[in-house]
């Protein structure tokens, strides 16, 4: 069964904008064109339901930073836009664009070890190595030795790619890639509670 971009919304409980966040940043496998209309496999839209929500308890903090995105342009135009994320883009150039320049409190970034980056609530990526950090003269800040742990190129799997050798990245990214990690916030940046017990794994 195909299901339209917004009954696929209605089945995960998310605005119609939400999702197509997902789609427009190739992290949905399988989908259908119809014209203009894009079908997603029911099973699909009941795995991304069904995907855990990030085991914040295990990081052994008390708040973590969580780097909120829109998707990106698909390449070659990825260059037009640099804050998003897009599967097709190069990891490289995914890190350079994470790293900053964001308005933030750089020192509760740091203090969580560990960036969860999520489109439309989904870890796609995670950064790591975030001190020292580096403040402009309009008030943003720059993780310039951040890593890329890892990044998710599908959703539904979910496929990591993992991007760094460093001692406890990979688990970092086995962590955290591919779960749900809702956050509210009225900018690119929230923090959320790591030992709520709504964002643990037994929720």
């Amino acid at each position: 069964m195909l299901l339209t971009t917004s009954q696929a919304a209605e089945e995960l409980g998310c605005a119609v904008t939400t999702y197509r966040q997902l789609i427009q940043a190739g992290l949905l496998p399988g989908l259908e064109r119809r014209g203009n209309r894009v079908m997603t496999p029911l099973e699909a839209v009941q795995t991304l339901s069904a995907r855990p929500r990030a085991p914040l308890h295990r990081l052994d903090v008390p708040e973590i930073a969580v780097l909120r995105v829109n998707a990106a342009q698909a390449p070659p135009a990825h260059g037009r836009d640099g804050t998003g994320f897009h599967t097709g883009l190069p990891a490289q150039d995914i890190l350079e664009t994470l790293r900053g320049w964001w308005r933030c409190d750089a020192a509760s970034v740091a203090a969580g070890r560990v960036l969860p980056v999520t489109v439309s609530g989904y870890v796609v990526a995670a950064l790591t190595g975030l001190a020292p950090w580096q403040r402009n003269d309009q008030g943003r800040y720059a993780f310039p030795d951040a890593r890329l742990a890892g990044l998710v190129t599908d959703l539904i799997t979910p496929r990591i790619t993992y991007t760094s050798r460093a001692d406890g990245d990979r688990s970092v990214a086995d962590l955290l890639l591919g779960t749900r990690l809702p956050s509210d916030s009225g900018g690119p940046f929230a923090y959320v509670p790591a030992r709520n017990p709504d964002l643990t794994e037994a929720s």
